[in-house]
């Protein structure tokens, strides 16, 4: 374990060897429709470790005067779970990041560190595949990441990502498994991709500890798009792809759902590398996978990509138990090498989305709304702000943008966030629970 690892008093994980612990408190708001959401302002206490939260004392510190021998329910706790847009390693993304012994991606998502970090239990979208051991990074078309981005996620605070992308084969089945073995070597866990055909059957579980409950967070990653790349022969099952070009249709998706609850999960997340690149709508396929989930009562919860540019936070009626099932279409570029002057504002501004669960005493936990963060990614130094914060007159360290680049990007994003159903978050989330567990099974 890094002395880095070692000295993140918020971050998560305490039963495998890459493992810290969460802490605190998170908040709540009231999305019509959809019940409470982890929210920005309001406060709620949490549980310890392993154990129920205490019940709240009056306003003046005392306990409570109800009578002896009446138990009071427990109180619900929550945790939260964030998902980001595309993270897209052009050349010029590495070369900011080179030092003089690799690459350090930490220092372009400082800014955005406390929404991962406090998030418990946080899942990126790497969309490149990281070269296989004496090969050299590579740009588009054909991108190839150096290894170091996987350390960097894991300092980050990220606990596993979404792999099934169009250009999950830009470097081949070695690249698949490279990156697999990276992230294994961090501790990161993964989905969407395999090494071999075992490995493709098996799903990628997170379990959560909140309010002395531990959940099963099941994570599924598929795209339906794959650039016309071939699949690797006699091994088509190394990239999961779903619809009319890949070998396995939405039924199946359904299927690795409905199985991941058999075998314990109580929140399946499905993470959709889908749509039209730089349409800020989802397009009819999108909209038809999206209905086929929500239909299927077995996903809880849908992080969108592939655009470059944000699409709006919806629920759609369905998913478990009938509540709804909470969809970001796409959440846009976290960082990459695109350029305004080719595709716009939209590829330099993104999303982060933080999900919260409710987990009652008793019953099966839930998510109960879809937030949305605005993000914002500065063009000459390409480091990434909480737009919302640049919005209000902050001038963070290393930000050189101004104040008309900071309106041309607010411009470009929240006129399509306000054609949602969802709200905006402006404050990072703070730490509910403790994840204990990451396996593939």
């Amino acid at each position: 374990m890094t002395s880095r690892m070692q000295t993140f008093l918020g971050r998560k994980f305490v039963g495998l060897s890459l493992a810290t612990a969460a802490v605190t408190a998170g908040a709540l708001v009231f999305v019509p429709g959809y019940g409470a959401s982890g929210g920005s302002n309001a406060k709620t206490s949490a549980a310890s470790p392993g154990r129920a939260a205490e019940p709240s004392g009056s306003a003046n510190g005392s306990t409570s005067t109800r009578p002896t021998g009446t138990q009071q329910p427990r109180p619900a706790a929550r945790f939260t779970i964030t998902s980001g847009g595309d993270i897209l390693l052009h050349l010029s993304v590495n070369h900011h990041a080179k030092t003089a012994t690799g690459y350090d991606y930490t220092k372009l998502l400082k800014a955005i560190q406390p929404w991962i970090e406090g998030s418990d239990l946080s899942l990126c979208a790497l969309e490149v595949p990281i070269v296989p051991p004496g090969e050299k990074p590579s740009n588009y078309p054909a991108f190839g990441s150096p290894p170091q981005i996987a350390d960097s996620l894991k300092a980050m605070g990220w606990d596993g990502c979404a792999l099934a992308t169009n250009h999950s084969m830009d470097r081949g089945f070695k690249g698949v498994s490279s990156t697999i073995e990276n992230f294994e070597r961090v501790g990161l866990g993964h989905a969407g991709t395999a090494r071999t055909q075992d490995e493709s059957s098996k799903i990628q579980y997170y379990t959560v500890r909140s309010g002395g409950r531990d959940v099963v967070v099941a994570h599924l990653s598929a795209t339906t798009l794959t650039n016309g790349i071939p699949f690797p022969k006699g091994k088509e099952w190394s990239w999961n792809v779903v619809g009319d070009q890949g070998r396995r249709a939405v039924k199946d998706l359904v299927a690795d759902a409905k199985r991941a609850r058999k075998a314990g999960a109580s929140i399946v997340v499905v993470s959709m590398h889908w749509g039209t690149e730089y349409v800020t709508q989802p397009i009819a396929e999108q909209k038809k996978i999206g209905r086929e989930l929500a239909d299927s009562g077995e996903i809880d919860l849908v992080f969108g990509n592939h655009s470059h540019v944000a699409e709006p936070v919806t629920t759609l009626k369905g998913g478990p138990g009938g509540r709804g099932m909470p969809v970001v279409w796409s959440m846009g570029n976290t960082v990459s090498g695109q350029l305004i002057e080719n595709h716009g504002y939209g590829v330099v501004t993104g999303l982060m989305t933080t999900a919260t669960v409710e987990v009652p005493a008793k019953g099966k936990p839930r998510v109960t709304g879809l937030e949305w963060t605005t993000l914002a990614q500065d063009q000459r130094t390409f480091r990434v702000f909480p737009l919302a914060e640049l919005k209000k007159g902050a001038r963070p360290q290393g930000m050189t943008l101004s104040r008309a680049e900071i309106e041309a990007r607010e411009k470009s994003i929240y006129p399509v966030m306000a054609t949602g159903s969802q709200s905006e978050r402006t404050e990072a989330p703070k730490p509910q629970g403790q994840l204990v567990g990451n396996e593939r099974k």
